[in-house]
């Protein structure tokens, strides 16, 4: 079976506009990455963990901050490398400058036997659809659709 992933599509309206709230990975592997690298908060769901749980779960882990609101099921996407993200949509304004992540630790530089630490998520932004389209991950770019198919 594969792994399931869930999350939350932040969204808010700026002058009638849809705008959602995307994260960046932190660590050196993205760094240096931009387009195509970014995601929405997410994570894995645990065993017997029921997955709007999971997602909000993961969401106050990356961003540092409780989401609350009416929830709505996006859809359910499998990615490139088989792990499915299971994706609600919630309004809700936050601040992208309060966002305080989770840490996580690896070895860095490789075989350098050398444990550093870094955020879970190094940034969030706030991006229109069209930005939103060429910053998210390309596995995620069908939940942004699917929430502006349901929603027009």
């Amino acid at each position: 079976m594969p792994q399931r992933s869930a999350g939350l599509l932040i969204y808010r309206r700026t002058a009638g506009v849809f705008e959602f709230l995307l994260v960046h990975p932190g660590g050196p592997f993205w760094a240096k990455k931009d387009e195509g690298a970014w995601s929405i908060p997410k994570g894995l769901v645990g065993e017997n963990e029921d997955e709007l749980a999971a997602a909000r779960r993961e969401t106050e882990e990356e961003l540092g901050i409780a989401v609350d609101g009416d929830f709505r099921p996006v859809g359910s996407y499998r990615q490139p490398g088989g792990k499915i993200v299971i994706a609600w949509s919630v309004e809700a304004d936050l601040d992208e400058n309060a966002v305080k992540s989770n840490m996580f630790s690896m070895e860095w530089p490789p075989r350098s036997g050398v444990m550093r630490e870094f955020p879970e998520v190094d940034k969030a932004g706030w991006f229109s659809p069209s930005d939103a389209e060429i910053k998210i991950l390309k596995g995620q770019r069908p939940i942004l659709d699917d929430f502006l198919e349901q929603r027009g």
